[in-house]
């Protein structure tokens, strides 16, 4: 079998965390790392290599963050950037996964779900991650 997937949000000062469950059918979001400034990764992947380890990850798809008219920008090309270093650290496949409108997508589900608009800050990157992971699921996997 193989391993886990993770769902990443990749932010200037965030990064958005979430993983499947245990047969990669849904994702669960996990949580957001925080750093001071955008270029200062190391302790980013310091975390994220301990959760690739603790949950036997082999996937990661992240966000790639393209315009409405489906061209990329300085943050997607920020976005590749993380994602290919994330790959030759970990020696794990990495998929880039369009994530346009999530953040607003998460900011919608969190306030269905009664959480107050002034902890959707905390929580807003963590659930883009899921949602980015479930549409990666949802688009390479029969359920």
């Amino acid at each position: 079998m193989r391993g886990r997937i993770i769902g990443l949000d990749y932010g200037s000062k965030t990064v958005g965390v979430a993983v499947t469950d245990g047969l990669n059918l849904t994702a669960i979001s996990l949580e957001t790392i925080h750093r001071e400034k955008e270029n200062h990764l190391r302790s980013t992947y310091r975390r994220l290599n301990e959760i690739i380890a603790e949950y036997d990850i082999d996937t990661a798809v992240v966000g790639l963050p393209v315009n409405m008219d489906g061209s990329e920008g300085e943050r997607a090309v920020r976005a590749r950037e993380f994602a290919n270093e994330l790959s030759r650290r970990n020696g794990i496949e990495v998929i880039m996964q369009d994530e346009r409108l999530t953040s607003v997508e998460a900011s919608e589900i969190m306030s269905m779900n009664g959480i107050r608009k002034e902890k959707h800050k905390d929580r807003i990157d963590a659930v883009a991650a899921a949602i980015i992971l479930t549409d990666y699921l949802n688009q390479h996997f029969d359920k």
